[in-house]
């Protein structure tokens, strides 16, 4: 369970690394349990001066203040212990911690900060975590992609996660993951498959004894029951969560959800209850997270209506007003969050009688409910063909394992068999992922490709028509790169390029799209720009280029040049093709005056 310090990789464990170890299993089968083995192997490790059993420990005792505590609390015990494990050489070890460091920092609401720490982890926790620890950095990579909106990430993740979970090994960790997958189906809009996960882990969850993964369980069933409207069978979920006691031997302090029970405790009818919950929310502990001020919102919002302040009800809901009618803004509201809330906004405007301001809130939800569909499409495509595999695999195993009992003279036969699945499966994952590289990725620069490009640009034109924006169409062409690969090799054109395409990235907006067009060619995608300021950004782009030096096989590459053709969407009725075909004309027109410059495309 506890990879040992790579420092020793043969020595056996100690009895307090081995009550540690002990103490990582139980950390979601039997949560009390676990932090008092991890307390017992602390101090007997400090007393006996074992480095490796002290980190192990205070890791359990971090990552269960994580789930039990604030995340200022789980930071404080976690932090200190990266240089114990960069001291002990042990690297599963250094990859969980970090892992229960970016989750903290999820949960204070540092979304991007936490998702690109988890990036950075993943391929080296691929290589060195094994079984429930690779699912714990897999869950944490899929719950940051979820906080962002990225569900066909998640739903990658999470379903490798829940390959990876083995009960007997760490019981427990298979519940979280149909919790945390029926957190994601409601963000796609999916309230019944929500259910069915929400069923599955309550069905595994009451072996265990883990309070508060019972009440995470409850509290997604009470959101999807509100969602599919039956807010009434939720009361008793709701009135089973608030029996949990709110410490470190219950539900934990991390996040209370009162709000979310608020919700639903109104939408079923219940104002007295709805009164009360709502005043506990206002006394709870919150993070600066986008979902839980938003509902604590709605909740008020409710309240206010139900007592018959629909005035009042839009005031609390005003402030909110503007981020949820912005189908652009992205500051990490989930789309559940945000449906109910564009949903609620638009009953309040219409009790109020406000129609036009109800119409378009109701319009707003509807597009809002569009996107989670086609999310929740992409997201199924993206995991239906391993999902697929890996029930075979189960299947074949259990088959397996009948047979294995059956005669012991086909053992040898049925664990060729099971490395044969093994490999199968990888080789699915790793033809997976080749496939969507190769769909859409240029494999020498690792920009995106025409295809890609030909897929975003009718998209990203019509958005850019509808909010009458500008939208900049760039076509760049390296100068004289036949001549390159003619003097220095094909080695130092690819070379050029993937330097060029590495410049390119490095300088444009989270917002732009950069493709590699063809050969020396690349195209450049710039939302909100007029073609004069997309010019001037590729003007400066090329004196950096022109001071770029190469060294290639002892030969210096120096006095690059590229040139540009430039347009907008500002052209009247030019369609995606056709601004193309305006860059590319700009493009060769600058080639034919001399190359080495940026051109507008003329009126």
């Amino acid at each position: 369970m506890v990879a040992a310090s790579r420092a020793s990789p043969a020595a056996r464990p100690s009895p307090a690394l081995q009550r540690a170890r002990r103490a990582w299993a139980l950390l979601q089968a039997d949560s009390a349990r676990s932090v008092a083995l991890a307390g017992q192997a602390l101090a007997r490790a400090r007393e006996q001066g074992d480095a490796p059993a002290r980190a192990w420990a205070q890791l359990v005792l971090g990552y269960n203040r994580l789930y039990l505590s604030t995340p200022a609390e789980a930071l404080a015990t976690l932090a200190p212990l990266r240089e114990d494990f960069e001291r002990l050489g042990d690297r599963a070890g250094a990859i969980l911690l970090e892992a229960g460091i970016a989750r903290a920092w999820w949960r204070q609401g540092r979304l991007q900060e936490a998702h690109r720490h988890l990036q950075q982890l993943r391929d080296e926790g691929l290589r060195v975590l094994r079984h429930e620890q690779r699912g714990v950095l897999l869950n944490a990579i899929a719950g940051s992609h979820s906080a962002l909106g990225d569900s066909e990430q998640a739903f990658a993740h999470m379903v490798s996660a829940l390959h990876e979970a083995r009960p007997s090994r760490a019981p427990g960790f298979d519940v979280v993951l149909h919790c945390n997958l029926s957190n994601e189906l409601m963000q796609l809009g999916d309230a019944e498959a929500a259910l069915a996960q929400v069923d599955e882990g309550l069905a595994r969850c009451r072996r265990l004894a883990n309070p508060r993964l019972l009440a995470t369980l409850l509290i997604n069933r009470v959101i999807a029951l509100t969602e599919l409207g039956r807010a009434r069978e939720a009361l008793a979920d709701l009135q089973a969560v608030r029996a949990i006691p709110a410490d470190e031997q219950g539900r934990g302090r991390n996040a209370s959800c009162f709000e979310v029970l608020a919700v639903a405790a109104l939408r079923a009818g219940e104002v007295a209850l709805g009164r009360e919950l709502v005043a506990a929310a206002a006394m709870s502990h919150h993070e600066p997270i986008a979902d839980e001020s938003h509902e604590m919102a709605q909740a008020r919002a409710l309240l206010a209506a139900a007592e018959g302040e629909v005035e009042g009800a839009l005031a609390v809901m005003q402030p909110l007003r503007e981020r949820l009618l912005d189908d652009g803004t992205d500051d990490g509201l989930s789309m559940r969050v945000r449906c109910s809330g564009l949903h609620l906004l638009s009953e309040l405007c219409e009790h109020a009688g406000r129609p036009d301001e109800a119409l378009a809130a109701l319009r707003a939800w509807q597009r809002c409910q569009a996107r989670r569909s086609s999310m929740a499409s992409r997201a199924r495509a993206q995991a239906a063909l391993l999902q697929t595999e890996l029930m075979r695999l189960h299947r074949r195993l259990e088959e397996q394992e009948a047979r294995r009992r059956d005669t012991e003279s086909a053992r040898a036969a049925l664990q060729a068999i099971n490395e044969q699945l093994s490999r199968k499966v990888h080789e699915v994952e790793q033809l997976q992922v080749a496939l969507r590289e190769q769909a859409t990725r240029d494999p020498l620069t690792g920009l995106f490709n025409r295809r890609h490009l030909a897929d975003v640009l009718p998209p990203m034109l019509a958005l850019a028509r509808r909010e009458a924006l500008p939208m900049a169409v760039a076509i760049i062409d390296l100068d004289h790169f036949k001549a390159v690969n003619d003097r220095h090799g094909h080695d130092a054109g690819d070379h050029l390029l993937v330097a060029f395409g590495a410049l390119l990235q490095d300088d444009s907006r989270a917002s732009d799209v950069v493709c590699r067009y063809g050969g020396e060619e690349f195209c450049l995608l710039m939302p909100h720009t007029t073609a004069m300021a997309a010019a001037h950004h590729l003007g400066q782009l090329l004196q950096r280029w022109r001071t770029q030096v190469f060294e290639h096989q002892g030969r210096r590459l120096s006095g690059l040049s590229f040139t540009a053709g430039v347009c907008d969407s500002t052209r009247p009725g030019a369609g995606g093709e056709a601004l193309l075909q305006a860059a590319d004309q700009a493009l060769l027109a600058a080639k034919r005056e001399g190359r080495a410059q940026v051109r507008l495309v003329g009126p």
